[in-house]
């Protein structure tokens, strides 16, 4: 199953999800409610609504039942966000947020492709456009959605990473924007402003908490104790290709990891590879994280 378009053109906006943590925390049926509707109880539009209620499930802070009465309840790992840091104040919590939007094949489906199986390191929304619509014909037995759904996707992953101020400096400033939280980590950047020619940058590594990072590691390659340093860089739902590393600064984080003493990184003639020491499973290296910024 893909989908396309159901943020409503809304990208997301900083308050957003803490908004939505704070309401599923308290009810459940925020989102599907009639008395209060849940316009008036989150104080936005109905639009707004469902792209919040949309989001919520592609950042994987919560889910919702296949059938029945759809109503929202937190992940682990969107629990322990709630618990430990529903304001997203910390770099781990956004790093965390945008490895579970662009691994959402499904929900994200534009996301996805971006990130794990578009190539192109400068590109312009035509260019992401056709090669959306040339995957999704080969994956979905030649249905394809209207051009203006993958055209309104690529509009809002500029907008989710990149500032508005910079592509349109016209008419807002930086102190006006509305913000996307992910915009934070600096993965798109305009390449040639009059050309409407953008590209992709990478994180810096110093963003990238070792602890969120190991995470990532035992979701993507799960079960694996021993793992290709190149499939860590270029799979599909890899650390890497989530934030546009290049292997110098994925290196860099897997060193930071090793000295924990959490991984051993193997490096001989022709064979690299990561070997995983860890006891932890993933969600407690992401409780471990938040655990050692306390003590800090």
């Amino acid at each position: 199953m893909m989908k396309f378009r159901s943020h409503e053109t809304f990208f997301i906006r900083k308050g957003w999800l803490s908004k939505g943590m704070k309401y599923v925390s308290k009810y459940d049926d925020v989102f599907v409610t009639k008395d209060p509707k849940p316009m008036d109880r989150l104080g936005i539009g109905s639009n707004m609504v469902k792209s919040l209620r949309y989001w919520m499930q592609a950042t994987g802070l919560t889910e919702e039942p296949k059938s029945g009465k759809r109503t929202q309840k937190f992940t682990d790992v969107g629990q322990i966000i709630f618990d430990r840091d529903r304001y997203l104040e910390e770099q781990g919590t956004l790093a965390l947020i945008q490895w579970q939007l662009v691994s959402n094949s499904e929900l994200a489906t534009s996301w996805y492709y971006f990130f794990y199986l578009f190539k192109m390191q400068e590109f312009t929304r035509e260019d992401f456009v056709q090669g959306l619509k040339n995957y999704v014909l080969m994956e979905n037995a030649g249905e394809a959605a209207a051009d203006r759904s993958y055209q309104d996707d690529f509009n809002c992953i500029i907008n989710t990473y990149l500032p508005r101020y910079k592509t349109n400096t016209r008419h807002t400033s930086p102190e006006n924007n509305i913000a996307c939280p992910l915009g934070e980590l600096g993965l798109v950047d305009i390449a040639n402003k009059e050309k409407k020619l953008y590209r992709k940058a990478m994180l810096l590594t110093s963003m990238l908490p070792p602890h969120i990072a190991l995470a990532i590691i035992l979701n993507a390659h799960e079960g694996q104790r021993e793992i290709d340093i190149s499939k860590i860089l270029n799979d599909e739902k890899s650390l890497g290709r989530a934030f546009n590393m290049d292997m110098i600064s994925l290196l860099d984080v897997l060193r930071r990891i090793e000295l924990l003493g959490e991984i051993k990184i193997i490096r001989t003639a022709g064979l690299d590879v990561v070997k995983i020491l860890t006891e932890k499973s993933a969600l407690e290296c992401v409780n471990q994280y938040y655990q050692d910024l306390e003590k800090d």
